[in-house]
């Protein structure tokens, strides 16, 4: 059994073989991937060694100490909090060995092809759909609100292999190389001015049958530990006291007295109280995925940070007086990273307005919460038996 003292012996040894001052970054990376401290927790050869995912600090904190870079996990976040776990979970061994590393590394960026524009929030009526032809599925689509998808290598698709089926169950997961021919990403421009959403069009995109995850028609169950990871990853990283949007308001409360009045200390109060809470949460949160696989509390967690960011915006706006009305730069950019605190006040106020939608429309964890946390009564629906081919449209 891998203990905190065996991986430090590891991490020393690993900074004597590869000193970052004078290694270069990519190789430092695959190296530290290769001697299984990439994430400890997974198995070995797979960039971990098997150890308690509670030990990766003590990796993280030895390296931090000597300087070594790191895999700018916010540029490659879909690929480390939704593509992996499910990689590991449902893929062959050759596919996490072909991937992973990769993945990890930085060196391809992923993206999720699950949207569309004619289910809405209701995920499990996609109408994208893949047809087997042989050894190879031929895949045809639209998908939206695709982060990161004019960068990436890889995608995680779930596409409608069987229509005569009700909709959760004739579902198929694949991994979609979005170098392939019949791609297409189109940027999609938000009221922040830039494009980092993405709109894709799939036009007979020939998918080996080799890069499915799980059985056929088991794509709705794959998903769910996707989005499962998915809402932790949002709503649940770790983050130091006063981080994120609170640090921002917070440090403008303590620079700018004269802004202060009585109404708003009241108010910014309340929301660092909550702030607070909802860090300290997550930390139970990642603590109990020490334990197992994230469950539907990251939905609350999601949830959560939604509400808080567009409160929290919101009163640094007020806060800012005419200054919050300003905006820094409407130029139209497609940036490389999900950035939600950055810019200015008013920068942020915007993208804020995207969390409730991001990663789980804030109605849709509601039900979650209410049916898979607390236990309530599902809602009614009379969908749930009925073919999808069927379904009104």
């Amino acid at each position: 059994m891998t203990d905190a003292a065996e991986l430090r012996r590891l991490t020393e040894e690993l900074l004597a073989a590869h000193p970052p001052a004078t290694t270069d970054r990519l190789d430092f990376l695959r190296a530290r991937f290769d001697a299984g401290l990439a994430w400890v927790h997974y198995p070995q050869g797979l960039g971990g060694l098997g150890a308690p995912r509670s030990l990766q600090a003590v990796v993280d904190a030895g390296l931090d100490a000597a300087g070594a870079p790191d895999n700018d996990p916010r540029r490659i976040g879909i690929g480390l909090g939704m593509a992996a776990p499910t990689v590991l979970q449902y893929g062959t061994e050759e596919q996490k060995r072909r991937l992973l590393r990769p993945l990890w590394t930085g060196e391809e960026v992923w993206c999720q092809l699950f949207s569309e524009p004619g289910a809405g929030s209701d995920l499990a009526a996609l109408g994208t759909r893949a047809v087997r032809d042989g050894e190879e599925w031929v895949v045809n689509g639209q998908k939206v609100w695709t982060s990161s998808a004019h960068l990436a290598r890889w995608a995680i698709l779930i596409a409608r292999t069987d229509p005569d089926l009700p909709k959760h169950k004739g579902i198929t997961y694949f991994v979609c190389d979005m170098t392939d021919p019949g791609v297409e990403v189109r940027p999609l421009r938000q009221v922040t001015g830039e494009a980092e959403f993405n709109e894709v069009f799939l036009t007979d995109v020939r998918i080996p049958d080799s890069m499915r995850l799980g059985e056929v028609g088991d794509g709705w169950r794959v998903a769910q530990t996707t989005l499962n990871n998915e809402r932790v990853a949002i709503g649940g990283s770790a983050i130091p006291r006063e981080g994120g949007m609170i640090g921002k308001i917070t440090a403008t409360w303590r620079e700018r007295p004269e802004l202060r009045t009585h109404d708003l200390h009241q108010r910014l109060l309340g929301l660092w109280v909550e702030a607070e809470v909802a860090r300290l949460t997550g930390v139970r949160l990642r603590q109990q995925l020490v334990a197992g696989q994230p469950g539907p509390e990251g939905a609350g967690m999601k949830l959560n940070f939604a509400r808080l960011n567009q409160e929290i915006s919101g009163l640094e706006v007020e806060l800012l007086g005419e200054e919050g009305l300003l905006y820094d730069d409407w130029t139209m950019r497609r940036p490389e990273l999900v950035d939600f605190t950055g810019r200015d006040a008013g920068y942020r106020y915007l993208r804020s307005k995207g969390n409730s939608i991001e990663g789980g429309t804030s109605e849709v964890l509601l039900n979650i919460v209410a049916e898979r946390v607390l236990g309530l009564p599902a809602e009614p629906r009379t969908d749930k038996d009925v073919a999808w081919k069927d379904l009104a449209r």
